[in-house]
């Protein structure tokens, strides 16, 4: 157990607390586990439903390209594809176990005390406020003593964080009486420690992942070498499908992905936890991006214009040297030229006119030969 208080004595003291080690998420399986199993999960759950709607063809209109396409066109098997996606998940499993042993145990009974933090400095904050409407011309002491009855917090904020009407007893016999918090000041530190703060932790973590498979993926490309030796594999897959996401070789799947986003959460600095939720949702995000269908009810497909049908043109022949971002955002391709411009509907009428040709040519081909 810790005791603070705060130095000045018109600053509500700070809480005490107990750390004690946070409880798994799931009562039956310990967090550990959870981050090495959740993301493999949640990419077959994904994958899955995309499945059973290119089986069934549920939803033709809204198809990227024809099943002829896909029998066509493809270079890699359906099991070769299960077969390198597993290998790869084996690979992601053990760095998520790495990444585990270094992280330190979660903890938990220093919110109150750390949302108490954010409020002192809330606090500390307001004193600039009458200097700040003094250079503008403005006198704040004046302005929050005419306030001072009809509107006393607003008054205490021009005041410069003052509010000698706000205060609590401590616990204990003597119960001293101490300055005490805003509610708006303690509704603001708390939205600073439980949303501000893991935002912008998530924002870094996506913005590091995708500097780092944008640059990696195009070098890949520019590359003969490490096109031929490597990337090469992702795109025997002309016509991407949904489990055919982490389709690579072992080598690029381990530093495109899997050390990607393990950079990516830690320079982000986020807790384990935040970890789980960033790898499912890039899992997530990159089975979508392989889907094969620009559905419109899909959000995944409208939170960012880095969707499947973006994607999807960067594994044509024709757009192969386009549209290197990804996961998320498109603000590489747009910052350094290599976003597609320009019409594709008639390069995909094309390509479905010529898989439907084949196709037919080779029914005809089987029948002739069977009779």
């Amino acid at each position: 157990m810790a005791t603070n208080m705060t130095s000045a004595t018109d600053l509500p003291p700070l809480p005490s607390y107990t750390v004690v080690e946070a409880p798994d998420l799931l009562s039956w399986l310990p967090d550990f586990y959870l981050s090495v199993l959740a993301p493999t999960i949640a990419y077959w759950v994904v994958s899955i439903f995309f499945h059973i709607i290119d089986i069934y063809d549920l939803f033709p209109q809204y198809r990227l390209h024809t099943p002829a396409e896909i029998a066509q066109r493809n270079k890699a098997t359906r099991y070769e594809v299960f077969r390198d996606v597993i290998f790869q998940q084996v690979i992601q499993g053990v760095m998520s176990c790495i990444l585990g042993m270094t992280d330190p145990p979660q903890v938990t009974g220093m919110e109150d005390y750390d949302v108490a933090v954010w409020a002192t400095r809330i606090r500390l904050a307001q004193r600039a406020l009458p200097t700040l409407l003094g250079v503008l011309g403005v006198n704040a002491a004046s302005v929050s003593k005419n306030m001072a009855v009809s509107h006393p917090l607003l008054a205490g904020v021009l005041a410069g964080g003052h509010y000698p009407f706000l205060t609590s007893e401590l616990a204990g016999p003597e119960g001293v009486v101490v300055p005490a918090f805003a509610t708006w000041e303690l509704l603001a530190a708390k939205a600073i420690y439980y949303i501000l703060i893991p935002g912008v932790q998530l924002f870094v973590a996506v913005t590091a992942l995708d500097t780092w498979q944008y640059f990696l993926h195009r070098l890949m490309h520019q590359n003969k070498w490490l096109y031929a030796t490597f990337h090469s594999r992702h795109h025997r897959l002309y016509v991407p499908y949904a489990y055919g996401a982490l389709y690579n070789h072992p080598f690029e799947g381990f530093l495109l992905d899997t050390a990607g986003a393990g950079l990516a959460y830690k320079i982000a600095c986020m807790t384990p936890r935040q970890g789980i939720f960033f790898w499912v949702m890039s899992s997530i995000k990159t089975v979508d991006d392989h889907c094969g269908y620009a559905l419109p009810w899909d959000p995944l497909q409208h939170i960012t214009s880095n969707n499947a049908a973006y994607h999807d043109i960067h594994h044509q022949s024709w757009g192969i040297k386009t549209n290197f971002a990804q996961p998320f955002f498109t603000f590489w391709d747009r910052l350094l030229g290599t976003m597609w411009h320009g019409d594709t509907s008639l390069k995909y009428e094309r390509s479905r006119a010529r898989a439907q040709e084949f196709l037919d040519a080779e029914v005809k081909k089987v029948s002739e030969k069977a009779q």
